[in-house]
């Protein structure tokens, strides 16, 4: 249950992408730069590959029988990594900035079967840093005002996944979604981390596009995986690509 709470606590907006040209950083090896610190592609490369790799033992060693290409391959793509990798770092720089303590109560193998990838993959052991990281933000910011904006931006970026009924109204997602307190905290965390971002100057490279925050809900019957894309101070929202996730039958996530 400790584990549950925490998860469905998670979700969080998109940060803007920031051209590598920028400031003289436009190393090609690097993934992404945040502060000093540089993320080089080979290291999200090699990520990647794990979590590709040990996702095709398993489904081989559960399948009745031999699954075929399309099966054995993974949902998560190079910029799922390269956005855990930057939400960590600028996590880690808030809670910092603000005196606070992570404590470490989520396991991999505690959300293997929600990310459905194994425990021992870097992926998954840097999801379970995520969510503790995230959770302990989450707590110290006040939720934000439910604004129009706000909401439709997590509705549009759950309807990507085909996760909730698509077409609706605002009025609709505000019945659908009741008290929306995960839309609160993401859009309090979407501020934080992107101040930080501008703080940090995060640079990162175009072949990644724009960067989106990992972020999941419970819908009650399931987690969903989705990226949130950043609504800045002057309302429009960023288009991002979010990563593809398990479609859920439930009609709307429910409220945090």
């Amino acid at each position: 249950m400790r584990a549950r709470r925490s998860l469905v606590a998670v979700s969080v907006a998109a940060l803007a992408a920031l051209s590598l040209a920028a400031c003289g950083r436009s190393a090609p090896d690097v993934a992404a730069y945040v502060g000093d610190t540089r993320y080089s592609v080979d290291r999200v490369d090699a990520i990647y590959e794990d979590a590709q790799r040990q996702y095709a033992d398993a489904v081989r060693s559960q399948a009745p029988q031999t699954p075929s290409p399309a099966e054995l391959r993974s949902p998560v793509t190079r910029q799922d990594v390269l956005n855990l990798l930057v939400a960590i770092d600028l996590g880690k720089r808030v809670a910092a900035e603000k005196g606070l303590q992570v404590t470490d109560q989520i396991s991999p193998e505690q959300i293997q079967q929600a990310l459905r990838m194994p425990a021992t993959t870097e992926y998954t052991k840097l999801w379970g840093e995520w969510v503790d990281l995230s959770g302990t933000l989450q707590q110290s910011l006040p939720p934000a005002d439910l604004s129009d904006e706000s909401l439709m931006a997590v509705y549009r970026a759950l309807e990507k996944t085909g996760a909730i009924q698509p077409g609706l109204s605002v009025d609709q997602v505000r019945q659908a979604f009741g008290e929306a307190g995960f839309v609160r905290t993401a859009t309090a965390l979407s501020s934080a981390l992107q101040e930080q971002a501008d703080k940090s100057d995060v640079r990162v490279n175009p072949r990644f596009g724009v960067t989106g925050v990992p972020s999941l809900v419970n819908t009650g019957q399931s987690f969903v995986f989705y990226s949130l894309p950043y609504v800045d101070k002057d309302g429009p929202v960023t288009d991002i690509s979010t990563p593809e996730a398990p479609a859920s039958g439930s009609p709307a996530p429910g409220a945090a």
